[in-house]
């Protein structure tokens, strides 16, 4: 039996529910920033990004009554977000995953999610994951930025939990390349 979410704005989200503009309004204020940057992350493009966060609170509101409370209100929003901007970019064609030719031989890594980075290090990890292909931006940013694990991303994906793993873990390596050649080039 799963447990309900109690949401701090529980009250707004039901009179959304009787679609009511003020309180549909109050939880855009709400929400709008973050939808907006993790649609941005996804398909790198602020108008385009800007509209699908505008499409996925239209949807919400129209689809509210199917949020049945089993995740925080911000967890479903963000969802429809995340679709719509994988959407966007499937109707584009880009290939999130295109077939690498080099073999990657990869061996389950042990996270550490305790380290401290500086405003630098943390400049830098950015402009790098902005420079990664595709499919590898999205998987880092599900499971780093939005904290999808793998069984979610593949869901969202439509491909397997190890593929996500799998693809999370060249996404690593080829981020420890672009910033390593990043850094030599500096040094020159």
């Amino acid at each position: 039996m799963s447990s309900l979410y109690k949401n701090i704005h529980q009250d707004l989200i039901e009179l959304c529910g009787k679609n009511d503009p003020k309180a549909q309004f109050k939880i855009y204020k709400l929400y709008y920033k973050a939808m907006y940057n993790s649609s941005l992350r996804i398909v790198k493009d602020v108008a385009e990004a800007e509209d699908i966060m505008q499409e996925s609170f239209l949807a919400a509101f129209r689809n509210i009554k199917k949020y049945k409370g089993e995740v925080s209100f911000g967890a479903w929003l963000k969802r429809i977000v995340v679709n719509r901007s994988l959407d966007s970019l499937k109707k584009k064609k880009v290939e999130l995953f295109p077939i690498d030719s080099e073999l990657y031989k990869l061996s389950e890594e042990v996270d550490n999610h305790n380290i401290e980075y500086s405003e630098e290090q943390i400049a830098i990890l950015k402009k790098g994951i902005d420079l990664l292909p595709t499919g590898y931006r999205i998987i880092l940013n599900l499971y780093l930025i939005e904290g999808y694990d793998h069984e979610e991303i593949g869901s969202i994906l439509n491909i397997t939990s190890s593929t996500s793993r799998s693809q999370f873990l060249r996404a690593k390596k080829k981020l420890i390349q672009i910033i390593s050649e990043k850094e030599n080039q500096k040094m020159l």
